[in-house]
């Protein structure tokens, strides 16, 4: 039986006419005819009886005619429902998480999607492992799945990237670390602790960075592994275990106070919270919920929560740090690759670095203490065996720096901008060639060139650098300062007429090395700065000093770049994260001041993490490489004796770019 004969035949008894049932439905009466004839053979019984011309509806015709205008709204409502849920209005949603996702970050996403769509019907299905999560992906038995796992090895699955995850060390409010703001896990080892199983994410991301540091679980005295946060809970509070979780575990407790969550340098960046689908789905999924897409169509119920949750992820990065890429922990892999090659190549990687010089901490001090470096470096493909030994040197000047890039002693360097010209000049002093070197990245600039500085002793009678005639100015030789004061005294025909006298020995507490008698001192910062708030020394007035814009930068060996591209990239990724990191924590300043031994007002007064204009003489973190800033010094140190050699520099095979363009590349993190 039809719907549509239904609607004839109510036509028919509503007129108990054949004729004007045909006009009122602009159909033929033969058609009208055929209708309920047909609609009688399938009942078995008439609906009307025929009297001549006049019909009269039959016990079951006054039935249907009593009824059927319900089935005649039952198809309304249908199309209507069809309607709407082809509008987005209606549907279901079927989300699948991990327990610490369901507990933490899920519920709010959930409350906004169903506050604005209470017509879709939602289901949250918790999974006690990645694993499960997976599975329950790739047969369908969930729409979406919210995961802190990426599944990066399964190529039937996607995953985007939409909130940040963190990871602290947790212990009890009455334990003897519970007021320590930040630990290391090098300090935690004869600690006793507890985790949850090995299907737990946070426990995946303990372990794999457990092994990228080098670290092994039998490194600690006691782990103990249980099965629930609760009994998790217990071991903190009652025994004094320290635990390892993300910021989704334990919330009310935290927030209550029961529990303390303290930050690790090793876990110092956050992780992702990943948005998983089919990868059958996936494409026109996310392309759906692209902004130009969003108002174009009717999404349906996926779509809308995808949307939901782009908007919230944009909203929270607007908040947090808008004028930065984030830079996250890579999610662990779910596939445990065996290392058992017979020969594993082993990397050494001797890096060159100035950890007192505060513009450089975001490469080196800061990269070393976080383990990013470790965190960055390739392990797939080609480098699936590989071992890494990586040596930070440090350095209290760019000297030394450049004659370990020259010799092969070091791969990657620091350096100031002379340094940095220096250790791309080819020299043959010694018989053997000087390696060549290549500059992949800025790391700080002094727009306003004001970082290098010359003082006096506070009773000096010099008033102007002219007042230095046949003086002596003590500067380390092979420094951004050097550079400097070359500049200068050139500049003012004063090159012949004041001796520059080698200053060595530097350090942080004692800048100057007083046996040394000069007239003037000239050095970069932080070593001006430290000089000038002990009280022995001025400034001299730089009215007449040749500033030119100042920078630091990283410059690799030549067979770094061109034998281990990645490992190049992973410097650069490594930094960024640094840089990303010096820029949203505000305890960084004060880490990095107990690092130093340096007070944190110095360290914020020399280096910013986004330049201003209303702000001179301080560094900004900056990766983008200046040629034109380049240009200018060569310009001028060209004309200096002894620096000739600047002009054989071939900026467009020394300057490569192309690392930090592949480094800054979304997808390759």
């Amino acid at each position: 039986m039809e719907v549509y004969q239904v609607k004839v035949f109510l036509e028919v008894a509503r007129h108990l006419s054949f004729t004007e049932a045909a006009d009122a439905l602009n159909l033929s009466q033969p058609a009208v005819s055929a209708k309920i004839k047909s609609l009688e053979t399938e009942l078995g019984t008439d609906l009307f009886y025929r009297l001549g011309r006049k019909i009269q509806l039959t016990e079951v015709g006054q039935f249907l005619w009593e009824e059927g205008p319900r089935l005649i709204e039952v198809e309304n409502q249908l199309f209507a429902k069809v309607e709407e849920i082809k509008k987005g209005k209606f549907g279901n949603l079927k989300i699948g998480s991990t327990a610490a996702i369901a507990n933490g970050w899920l519920p709010e996403i959930l409350f906004q999607y169903r506050q604005q769509y209470p017509g879709i019907q939602t289901q949250c299905v918790v999974f006690d492992s990645v694993e499960f999560l997976y599975r329950a992906i790739t047969s369908s038995q969930i729409d979406i799945g919210i995961s802190d796992i990426n599944f990066a090895e399964f190529s039937e699955i996607s995953a985007t990237p939409i909130a940040p995850i963190h990871y602290y060390l947790v212990v009890a409010a009455n334990h003897p670390l519970a007021n320590q703001t930040w630990l290391s896990l090098k300090e935690l080892q004869k600690e006793r602790w507890v985790m949850l199983n090995t299907g737990c994410p946070s426990r995946l991301m303990f372990e794999s960075r457990l092994t990228e540091l080098g670290i092994n679980f039998s490194d600690f005295a006691q782990i103990e592994t249980v099965d629930t946060l609760s009994l998790m809970r217990t071991y903190m509070m009652q025994g004094h275990y320290l635990g390892f979780a993300s910021n989704f575990e334990f919330q009310s407790e935290c927030q209550s106070g029961m529990l303390v969550a303290i930050p690790l340098q090793e876990f110092a960046l956050s992780g992702n919270v990943f948005l998983v689908l089919p990868k059958r789905l996936s494409q026109s999924a996310l392309t759906d919920s692209l902004p130009q897409n969003r108002r174009s169509r009717n999404s349906n119920p996926m779509q809308k929560f995808i949307d939901l949750v782009e908007n919230c992820q944009e909203q929270q990065q607007a908040s947090v740090c808008p004028h930065s890429t984030p830079v996250r922990l890579r999610s662990p892999n779910l596939i445990i690759r065996s290392n058992s090659v017979q020969h594993p190549e082993t990397i050494d990687l001797a890096i060159g670095i100035q950890n007192s010089t505060i513009p450089t901490v975001t490469a080196g001090l800061v990269i070393q203490r976080l383990g990013l470096l470790e965190h960055f470096l390739p392990r797939e493909g080609r480098y699936s065996s590989t071992q890494y030994r990586i040596h930070w040197c440090d350095f209290l000047t760019g000297a030394p720096i450049i004659q370990g890039l020259h010799s092969g002693q070091l791969d990657i360097g620091v350096l100031g901008d002379y340094p940095l010209l220096l250790s791309a000049i080819q020299q043959n002093n010694s018989g053997s060639e000087t390696r060549q070197t290549r500059l992949v990245s800025f790391v700080s600039t002094n727009p306003d060139g004001s970082c290098n500085a010359v003082i006096v002793p506070n009773k000096s009678k010099l008033q102007s650098i002219e007042d230095l005639r046949g003086g002596v100015i003590a500067v380390p030789f092979s420094s951004s300062a050097h550079g400097m004061v070359m500049r200068s005294l050139n500049s003012a025909n004063l090159l012949n007429e004041v001796k520059l006298a080698s200053l060595e020995n530097s350090n942080i507490t004692q800048p100057f090395d007083y046996s040394i008698q000069a007239d003037g001192y000239a050095h970069f910062a932080p070593f001006h700065d430290i000089a000038y708030r002990q009280g022995k020394f001025r400034y001299l007035p730089g009215d007449n000093l040749n500033v030119l814009p100042a920078f630091h930068g990283v410059v690799v060996s030549a067979e770094l770049a061109e034998q281990y591209p990645e490992v190049v990239i992973a410097y650069l990724k490594a930094l960024s994260a640094a840089q990303y990191w010096y820029t949203i924590t505000p305890s960084a300043l004060s880490l990095i001041s107990q690092w130093t031994n340096l007070d944190a007002e110095i360290v914020s007064q020399i280096l910013s993490n986004v330049y201003h204009q209303n702000q001179p003489g301080r560094f900004f973190c900056e990766m983008m490489i200046r040629p034109d800033w380049i240009t200018q010094h060569i310009a001028q140190l060209r004309l200096v004796p002894g620096n000739e050699g600047l002009e054989t520099i071939n900026l467009d095979r020394w300057i490569q770019t192309e690392f930090l363009h592949q480094s800054q590349n979304l997808s390759s993190w």
